[in-house]
């Protein structure tokens, strides 16, 4: 079964036979001023942090985790669970933006960056698939995941990541609609020309910019 992110859409999965559950966690209360510029067109601000998925969550010995980088470059890139989290890492702040319209402002992660990751990557490719446990994939231009705009994650509010959300290590692409940052993530698969993922290729849009709603094909 293809895996789900946290940002899955709805309508497509329930054409499929999926059977979607979202649970939100965190408590409600008043609900601060916001700068509403913070905010994309058509989206709300969500205080939880809502989970869609499909099947069971898995859950991941970590003595046999691994990250890989392959595809298009000299020589493949891989690292243990230990190896990964001995890396530099970063604490971003980000705003997160989800396909099914919500929006989580200042949420705090620790993580790998990518432009870390893709430093030894001696490549030409211009595309990435990410790949994840399950099978999912989802397909970004090599660009939108360097630069300080993309990072690996494993602790999400000082805490290891939740497997609900993704744990141990999922991709975290902020400017992006959610989606875009698998869940699960186990490497990234370099490409010279893009290759629609799992949901690209059921008529979500190939780029996803919350700002300019870029949900569908077409938008």
């Amino acid at each position: 079964m293809e895996r789900l992110t946290d940002d899955e859409p709805v309508p497509l999965a329930t054409s499929k036979g999926v059977q979607l559950a979202p649970i939100t966690r965190g408590f409600h209360g008043r609900r601060p001023t916001v700068d509403p510029s913070r905010i994309p067109p058509g989206q709300y601000l969500e205080r939880g942090f809502p989970v869609l998925s499909a099947g069971p969550t898995p859950r991941v010995d970590l003595s046999a985790w691994s990250f890989a980088i392959d595809g298009a470059l000299q020589a493949a890139l891989s690292w243990t669970w230990e190896e990964f989290i001995a890396l530099p890492a970063e604490n971003p702040t980000v705003d997160i933006h989800c396909v099914t319209k919500w929006s989580k402002l200042d949420t705090t992660w620790r993580g790998v960056s990518l432009d870390t990751l893709l430093e030894e990557a001696h490549t030409g490719a211009a595309y990435v698939t990410v790949w994840s446990d399950g099978g999912y994939t989802t397909n970004l231009p090599l660009e939108d995941l360097t630069g300080g705009r993309a990072w690996v994650v494993y602790e999400y509010n000082g805490e290891p990541l939740a497997p609900e959300h993704g744990g141990p290590a999922r991709l975290l692409v902020p400017h992006l609609y959610f989606w875009k940052s698998a869940k699960w993530v186990r490497g990234l698969t370099l490409t010279l020309d893009d290759q629609p993922g799992f949901w690209e290729q059921y008529g979500y849009h190939n780029h996803g910019d919350p700002w300019l709603e870029q949900r569908y094909q077409g938008d």
